[in-house]
């Protein structure tokens, strides 16, 4: 239980760090009216052809087709659709610091997008907003260029690794592919939707004075001591500013720690930032401080390379849900950081709890239906297709009650913020 324990929050504490610099992704590009405007300029032909498609404009197979590897087809309901879920992750992400990205991939196939279409759509939103919002950040400056190289040739690896065996799966049985992304899905939304719950309950006992955001994570321990002294060529040397002569450690557990996220990332579609935190301090040993930077440069390099290598080029991004999830996400993660300072911030993790706990029975509910599919197990049509609408409604009346409660907070308490 113990261990389990420390997983949660080393996760939580990554989880919070990675929505901190999507903050700053967001409003760097909020604050940029050159970046606004080509925003616009990008989204104005998804909005053309959306109404095209409403008026019933004929569309080539390969654009707007129905067809494998022809992810294009879109109405103008499912563009809303894409912006509401990016709203809401954004939401969540700016109201509890941490978890909003773990929606989107359940939320998409909630509305019906394959998994790996799901999956690669997400991968490019993150890489599209990083491109977008990243500057040259202080932060960069703390970055260990061996260690990043280290990492990155990792995570390259296991990209391969991991957009290579989606594009199997999904290329043996699409239905199978559904069932594998929700397997992962169900088993990471459980852990974590569980531990939030325990946490949210033991925090109420404390009080509403609670910080939404919670507390950050320290390294040290064992592992990393026993890793360091293991010499193991070529070695690298970081944290020079932090620790006199700094530490050192071979490239191998790095490029291993490198792999490991980006098959991740690119199975699930997220940065892989929950995984790189606590990888770099508890296992590896390195700083926060160092561990920030290199995070900000894997995020960018992980999501960009699984997206346009293991997805674009196989037709496996939704470019409209993309841009609908990136406009959304950059309005919910700006009103979500403002409320926070208008609500306890006890309630805003209790929401946080039940948005992770309803993406876990979201895609619970599914696994019926898709094992059914694949004659793994027997179960009635209308029996499967009840289980994953309870799973659908479930998921979108708390993803929603939350985001309507955070947004009319935000608007009836709007003159708070103006006086702050």
């Amino acid at each position: 239980m113990r261990i389990l324990r420390q997983a949660y929050e080393s996760l939580q504490w990554a989880a919070r760090a990675h929505a901190k610099w999507d903050l700053e992704v967001s409003t760097n590009i909020v604050s940029s009216r050159k970046k606004l405007v080509i925003l616009a300029l990008l989204a104005m032909p998804i909005l053309l052809v959306s109404v095209g498609v409403a008026a019933d404009m004929q569309l080539p197979d390969i654009l707007g087709g129905k067809k494998a590897y022809s992810p294009a087809f879109y109405t103008t309901e499912i563009f809303l659709v894409s912006i509401a879920i990016g709203v809401c992750a954004g939401l969540i992400t700016g109201c509890i610091g941490a978890g909003g990205g773990f929606i989107i991939t359940p939320a998409l196939m909630s509305a019906g997008i394959k998994g790996i279409l799901a999956v690669g759509t997400d991968l490019f939103h993150i890489f599209a907003k990083a491109i977008m919002g990243t500057a040259v950040h202080k932060k960069l400056g703390n970055v260990s260029v061996a260690l990043a190289v280290a990492f990155l040739v990792g995570s390259g690896a296991g990209v391969l690794g991991g957009g290579v065996l989606n594009r199997l799966i999904y290329e043996a049985n699409p239905v199978a592919s559904d069932t594998f992304i929700s397997v992962i899905y169900v088993v990471l939304l459980g852990f974590l939707g569980t531990y939030a719950l325990i946490d949210f309950l033991r925090l109420r006992k404390m009080g509403s004075g609670v910080d939404a955001h919670g507390g950050g994570g320290s390294g040290g321990g064992g592992l990393p001591a026993k890793l360091q002294k293991a010499s193991i060529p070529p070695m690298i040397s970081f944290d020079e500013d932090l620790v006199p002569g700094g530490k050192k450690i071979s490239g191998w557990f790095v490029a291993v720690c490198g792999a490991i996220v980006g098959f991740m990332a690119a199975i699930m579609g997220v940065g892989g930032g929950f995984l790189t935190f606590p990888m770099f301090v508890y296992i590896l040993g390195v700083s926060s401080f160092t561990t920030v930077g290199t995070d900000i440069l894997q995020i960018i390099f992980t999501a960009g390379f699984a997206s346009i290598s293991q997805y674009a080029i196989y037709g496996f991004i939704f470019y409209t849900l993309a841009m609908g999830m990136l406009l959304g996400s950059l309005i919910g993660i700006q009103i979500g950081a403002l409320t926070t300072k208008l609500v306890p911030g006890i309630y805003i993790r209790g929401f946080y709890a039940l948005a992770i706990l309803a993406g876990f029975v979201n895609r619970l509910f599914a696994l019926p239906g898709k094992l059914g599919d694949m004659k793994l197990i027997e179960i009635e049509r209308t029996t499967a297709g009840l289980l994953a609408t309870i799973g659908n409604w479930a998921f979108f009346v708390v993803i929603g009650a939350f985001a309507v409660w955070v947004i009319g907070t935000f608007v009836m308490r709007a003159r708070e913020l103006r006086e702050e």
